[in-house]
């Protein structure tokens, strides 16, 4: 195995580790956010709220570490990144899952990886086969065919609701973060990445997670949500996430995150009480076959322009 074979195989590594990680976020958050029935925190507190916490994580990492000041170009990237990853997604996920079920919301994430893929292949000028894409987009088929399937609405097509556009824009976020994220972490740590992000974000969340902290008393288990989103979702998964990006690069590595859909339905099942089926595990396992194929397909680097003689 060659050293760029090997970074690529770490890289699918790190970012399934990743993936596997985030995988909870959507049925954490419905523990955190509650129902219309039984809501528990407001959407604007978990988002900011678990922000605040990860950052105060960062900048104990980050003193720890002795990590350097980001360069004068890599600020606006940075800022780039916490809209995505650390204001957008967060936001919009939190508001959506009050009224939609995790298992629905997880169908949703699966057009994230194409998302990813073409803001990875836009800001790092690479130029995957037709073969990747082919991969790519059966793997987003299956799972938009899977939202039909699952959609309960007459005549079997998916209902759209606002709850599904904020969805759908939490995963334009999320692509947007990753791809500048998985750009910085090829200069800087990944690790300090997501931390600076998420210190560049503190003016802006910490105030708002203060106005909006919660009023009533809340169930333990919205407690248990909200710390796992601050810990894990916000913090320790982008360590191996944008690891993996920056390894085996942007494009290749977030085809993975077509299994995330049928992760978070597997841990939905035991914390959410929600079923999962024969015909969620076939969905499941063909997804799954799209990832390992399309790691295969070839990932060229555009090529350079020469410059014009005169």
């Amino acid at each position: 195995m060659t050293h760029r074979q090997s970074d690529i195989t770490r890289g699918l590594w790190l970012g399934l580790l990743g993936i596997v990680i985030f995988a909870a976020t959507l049925p954490m958050t419905r523990l955190a956010v509650g129902t219309p029935d039984a809501p528990q925190m407001s959407g604007l507190f978990i988002a900011m709220g678990r922000a605040v916490v990860a950052a105060m994580l960062s900048v104990v990492f980050l003193l720890v570490t002795r990590a350097p000041l980001p360069r004068r170009e890599n600020w606006l990237p940075l800022a780039i990144t916490a809209g995505g990853v650390v204001l957008g997604f967060p936001l919009f996920t939190s508001v959506a899952m009050r009224h939609v079920e995790a298992v629905h919301a997880s169908v949703i994430v699966g057009v994230l990886p194409l998302a990813t893929a073409a803001v990875g292949a836009l800001l790092h000028r690479q130029r995957p086969s037709g073969g990747f894409w082919l991969c790519a987009g059966v793997g987003s088929a299956l799972v938009v065919a899977f939202a039909m399937l699952r959609s309960g609405t007459p005549g079997g097509g998916l209902s759209i609701q606002f709850a599904d556009l904020l969805l759908l824009a939490a995963m334009l976020c999320a692509a947007v973060g990753y791809g500048y994220g998985a750009r910085l972490s090829q200069q800087m740590r990944a690790e300090h990445v997501i931390c600076w992000a998420l210190v560049l974000a503190l003016p802006l969340t910490l105030p708002l997670s203060v106005i909006s902290w919660p009023q009533a008393a809340l169930k333990t288990s919205a407690w248990w949500g909200f710390s796992y989103l601050a810990v894990f979702s916000m913090w320790l998964g982008f360590f191996a996430w944008y690891r993996g990006l920056a390894l085996g690069g942007t494009v290749r590595v977030s085809q993975v995150q077509l299994v995330q859909p049928f992760l978070s339905m597997l841990f939905a099942v035991p914390l959410l009480g929600e079923r999962l089926d024969a015909v969620t595990v076939g969905f499941s396992l063909a997804v799954i076959a799209t990832v390992f194929i399309g790691k295969k397909m070839p990932v060229n680097a555009a090529p350079r322009q020469l410059p014009l003689q005169t």
